[in-house]
């Protein structure tokens, strides 16, 4: 069982290596393979409401949960050959979010500084 992104790093990292796909897994490709998979998440809810969205059913979860995968195994293979803590990194984002986007201004609004719906 994968319990950490570091004992999931080190899987795939043995993966690609077992196969000899180091060579392929420039940042530059990875990225676009995530970008692909990405894409491919998006295609499933491509003309859903916002309700069906939120209400799939048991086929289109299961086609979501290994496009989801798919997008995390690319994100992973990443930051490791980029050396990038994700966690460390997310945590780090989370906290500038949190001084950029004060609970009192920020609660129950969805615009943000610099997001196109705001004009400054």
């Amino acid at each position: 069982m994968i319990n950490t992104l570091a004992h999931l790093t080190l899987i795939l990292r043995r993966f690609a290596a077992e196969r000899d796909w180091e060579q392929y897994h420039a940042p530059k490709n990875l990225i676009m393979a995530l970008s692909v998979e990405v894409a491919e998440l998006m295609e499933h809810f491509q003309w859903l409401t916002e309700e069906q969205s939120s209400r799939l059913g048991p086929e289109k979860q299961q086609a979501v949960r290994e496009e989801v995968a798919d997008v995390l195994i690319y994100l992973v293979r990443l930051a490791d050959r980029l050396d990038i803590d994700l966690l460390a990194a997310a945590e780090e984002k989370i906290a500038r979010n949190a001084e950029k986007y004060p609970v009192a201004v920020s609660r129950g609004n969805a615009d943000r500084p610099g997001s196109r719906q705001d004009p400054s």
